[in-house]
């Protein structure tokens, strides 16, 4: 039995890989680890099982590989390159796509210069009306060549349901320190999300929902040649069944929590342009608030690992998203505003 400790120490050095390395680095994420080389990313699912998730199996972590890979390549082609075994022959030695029995499997990217991502842009105030344009007629395209999600909708509208119940369940908990400023917001968006369910599945009905990216943040687009949207949400096929406006909008939030709150309305704008059907304020208000209290229940997430890593940056970050949330209300009872164009930097 080759244990995950033995995986990683083999996959940190250099001179496991196939092509020339001459360094690796290796970082660890909640469900993976990712290692880094020249021109290569490698990624290794942990063995670990959620209640989100089960990589816990051999063969769920090669179906996930697969379907990392399926998916990313709708939108960063250029990026995902294979599913690669890692192997053990019969004396104990691991390799990459060579010869013994399978111990487990990775999925091989080319590696993205990291300035070009969006969020690294946004930091250094270097990005563009041009560029952001050019994200949203890239989704757009995409929304618009996606078959609308009717039978399989409602997973949209009971994945909403799921997830602010354990959204409340996680922020709620006074001692991550968060619950009196995010409950009555959660108050508020329990009201709200109520009244708009009737317009939600109206839009579910009118064929609106599609199969989607599942975590479109700044990270996860590269504004290089050519612009490519990363990292898809593989694991679960309800979280990336989706409104498209609320995915754009979460993008443009995330943006915004940069200091690039311009970003979202030229977003939302495009869409509009190519698939209609936009909905209103209100319903675009309570899609940003959930979506932001879902940020700040991850950012906590960080603190019921056994060690917590810097706990203190995880509940700043937190709170940070709780105040946009409660902004997307113009909370407490204030008419929601609606979203101006102007914007600077651009």
């Amino acid at each position: 039995m080759i244990d995950l400790a033995t995986k990683v120490r083999f996959l940190s050095d250099a001179r496991s890989y196939p092509h020339a390395a001459s360094f690796v680095v290796a970082r660890q994420t909640h469900m993976s680890w990712v290692f880094l080389t020249e021109d290569r990313v490698y990624k290794l699912k942990k063995p670990v099982r959620y209640p989100f998730l089960d990589f816990s199996t051999l063969d769920r972590r090669r179906f996930f590989c697969e379907e990392e890979l399926r998916l990313n390549k709708r939108l960063a082609t250029n990026t995902y390159c294979s599913v690669v075994p890692l192997r053990c022959t019969h004396d104990g030695r691991l390799n990459l796509g060579g010869q013994g029995r399978t111990v487990d499997w990775l999925v091989e990217m080319k590696r993205l210069p990291r300035a070009d991502l969006l969020d690294i842009r946004l930091r250094e105030g270097v990005v563009t009306e041009a560029d952001i344009r050019k994200v949203g007629e890239l989704m757009a395209e995409f929304y618009s060549a996606a078959p609308p999600e009717i039978e399989d909708g409602n997973l949209y509208l009971e994945s909403l349901i799921r997830e602010q119940t354990v959204t409340r369940a996680i922020l709620g908990q006074p001692r991550l320190g968060v619950s009196e400023a995010a409950l009555p917001v959660l108050d508020v968006a329990d009201e709200r999300f109520t009244q708009l369910t009737p317009r939600i599945q109206a839009r579910i009905e009118a064929g609106r929902i599609v199969e989607g990216h599942g975590d479109l943040r700044p990270e996860h687009v590269y504004i290089g040649t050519p612009m490519q949207v990363i990292d898809c949400l593989e694991f679960d096929r309800s979280l990336r069944i989706i409104d498209p406006y609320d995915e754009v909008n979460y993008l443009g939030l995330e943006c915004a929590m940069l200091g690039a709150g311009w970003v979202r309305p030229v977003l939302l704008d495009l869409l509009e342009a190519h698939l209609g059907g936009r909905p209103d304020d209100e319903v675009l208000a309570f899609y940003g608030s959930f979506r932001m209290l879902l940020r700040a229940r991850l950012c906590l997430a960080h603190l019921l690992d056994r060690v917590a890593r810097e706990p203190s940056r995880w509940s700043r970050l937190a709170l940070s998203y709780i105040g946009a949330a409660k902004e997307e209300f113009s909370f407490p009872s204030r008419p929601v505003r609606k979203l101006n164009h102007s914007h600077a930097g651009a």
